[in-house]
């Protein structure tokens, strides 16, 4: 038997650096170009590139210690065929790792936690939920925007990312919700798992979306359609779509797929977008207490706040070559000041990372310790590891 919990890891994309091989159950090498140890990366393996047909029938050994690695299939179209093996290696700096492909009755199965869970929530109007071992998100779907276009009671309308700050490494998505529907408890207490005290209202909560024209941003309103694509032990992703809506008279059209890796503070957010060449990413100030910094060399904005009894880290992070700079939109009018990354659009695609660190969690004491991750993160994603298929 083996665990997740021994797995502290984080998912970024990967460079395939060879063509498949025509053999069935091949080794794969990884290899780490950086001075620093990988401990926090998901590795991607296509069917096309392993040259399998069926990644259901495969798994990923340590040809060293003959253990089993924790794998996880991914159908990205909903075809009922899977597209990705994905895993998560730990290698040393300046170093290579080799693995090999067996058959999965080779292994066996075996009962992995599924950390990397999201849903859609009808029970609570409509949102959709999505969470890891380290942190927790919502955004909220059509129904809610139209309870308060009714000005019906309960409702909500942002297409801000709202976060929920947990401080366990157990799933706690369905439980919050079955406190806060079903009993006298509520998720806006912490009872020792954590809380939902994080305020999103209009803003961009922690990596909304907005188009600036002139000197104003503007965004769209809630989802109006989703799409699970993966939950288990190594990822959650999934689709959300929104109706077309207008930036000053630019008519954009927006869907997304976002992702959350084991180990992970940040979630994915590829963007698909027509209508702008640039798109700005926000993070919500919220009474303009903390302290923004930036590092465009890195491809980082982060936010360290004072939040309730404790201090909260957000952060937007993009490969550099789409970073073009920061901004800061400062108002008077309720949940309108954000801070902005301005990210470049190249063939209607735009891809950024977004998420937050709570101190209360134990996971960084201090803005320095959550610099200090922003840093290594964004040297993962711009150098990432490099994966070949060996004879």
């Amino acid at each position: 038997m083996y665990s997740i919990r021994s797995f502290r890891l984080i998912g970024f994309g990967i460079l395939l650096a060879s063509c498949a091989p025509k053999e069935k159950f091949p080794q794969i090498v990884v290899t780490n170009s950086l001075n620093i140890d990988r401990a926090f990366e998901t590795v991607e393996l296509t069917k096309d590139f392993l040259n399998i047909e069926n990644l259901s029938e495969v798994r990923i050994m340590d040809p060293v210690t003959k253990e089993p690695v924790i794998s996880q299939t991914v159908d990205l179209d909903g075809d009922s065929i899977y597209d990705k093996l994905i895993f998560q290696p730990k290698i040393k700096a300046n170093s290579k790792n080799t693995y090999t492909i067996v058959p999965a009755s080779q292994i066996g199965a075996s009962d992995i936690e599924t950390y990397c869970y999201s849903r859609f929530v009808p029970e609570r109007t409509d949102d959709y939920a999505w969470e890891n071992d380290r942190v927790a998100f919502r955004v909220f779907g059509p129904k809610a925007q139209k309870m308060v276009e009714d000005s019906i009671k309960g409702g909500t309308l942002t297409s801000g990312v709202d976060a929920w700050l947990k401080k366990v490494n157990y799933p706690i998505i369905n439980k919050w919700y079955k406190k806060e529907l079903e009993t006298d408890g509520s998720y806006h207490e912490d009872t020792g798992e954590g809380l939902d005290n994080f305020h999103v209202g209009i803003s961009r909560g922690v990596g909304g979306l907005a188009v600036k024209v002139d000197s104003a941003f503007y965004f769209s309103k809630n989802f109006i359609n989703y799409r699970t694509i993966t939950t288990g032990p190594i990822r959650t992703s999934f689709y959300l779509e929104y109706e077309n809506w207008n930036a000053a008279g630019q008519i954009i059209k927006e869907s997304k797929i976002i992702s959350l890796d084991y180990g992970s503070n940040l979630s994915k957010f590829e963007i698909s977008i027509d209508g702008v060449e640039e798109i700005a990413a926000g993070l919500t100030l919220h009474e303009n207490d903390g302290e923004v910094n930036a590092n465009q060399k890195n491809g980082w904005l982060s936010y360290w706040e004072p939040h309730g009894d404790s201090e909260l880290g957000m952060a937007i992070l993009a490969p550099v070559d789409h970073f073009i700079g920061v901004e800061n939109y400062i108002t008077e009018k309720r949940d309108l000041s954000n801070s902005y990354v301005l990210l470049r659009v190249e063939n209607n695609k735009v891809v950024y990372y977004a998420g937050f660190g709570w101190k209360e969690s134990g996971q960084f004491n201090s803005k320095e310790e959550w610099q200090s991750y922003l840093n290594h993160y964004s040297m993962q994603i711009n150098s990432p590891l490099e994966v070949a298929i060996i004879n």
